[in-house]
């Protein structure tokens, strides 16, 4: 069975991301989506909440499991038998660090990373963008899924 991780914080999950999964989830006969937990960081969503919401916008593909982590991804990729990290690349400068990130899990336990280029309908977006746009009120309907674009409004409609 071929297996491969798709990392992150997902603080929310955009389009960006998911077309990353879902190319990932035509490739691999299972696609782990890794939710980083980073305790030192609050985010706008907690860890559970973009779990749902990832599974919500993923179930369709019918091979993606979500589950959050916390340390090494490649101690995650060894508990699970993991052999391929996939990564999407916006830009040169995301290539810089991925690449040393690659080269380091490499070192560490053999796992191999793949990266994929973005879309260039998503080679702009980030989590913090659609927070930032989002939160003065800005339309980010076309960056996030129905789902996530609810939970975003609700979530800064609090604040």
């Amino acid at each position: 069975m071929r297996r491969a991780v798709c990392p992150g914080s997902f603080d929310p999950v955009t389009n960006g991301h998911l077309d990353i999964v879902a190319r990932a989830s035509k490739l691999y006969d299972t696609v782990h989506v890794a939710v980083m937990i980073n305790k030192s960081k609050q985010g706008l969503f907690t860890v559970e909440e973009r779990i749902a919401l990832i599974r919500e916008c993923t179930e369709s593909y019918g091979n993606v499991v979500v589950e959050a982590f916390h340390g090494l991804l490649v101690d995650y990729c060894k508990q699970r038998d993991i052999p391929a990290i996939v990564k999407g690349l916006r830009a040169v400068s995301d290539f810089d660090y991925e690449l040393q990130m690659a080269q380091m899990n490499n070192g560490l336990s053999g796992v191999e990373t793949m990266f994929i280029p973005t879309n260039p309908v998503y080679s702009f977006l980030s989590s913090s963008l659609v927070k930032e746009v989002a939160a003065w009120g800005g339309d980010v309907s076309h960056l996030v899924p129905e789902p996530v674009l609810s939970s975003l409004v609700a979530k800064l409609d609090r604040g």
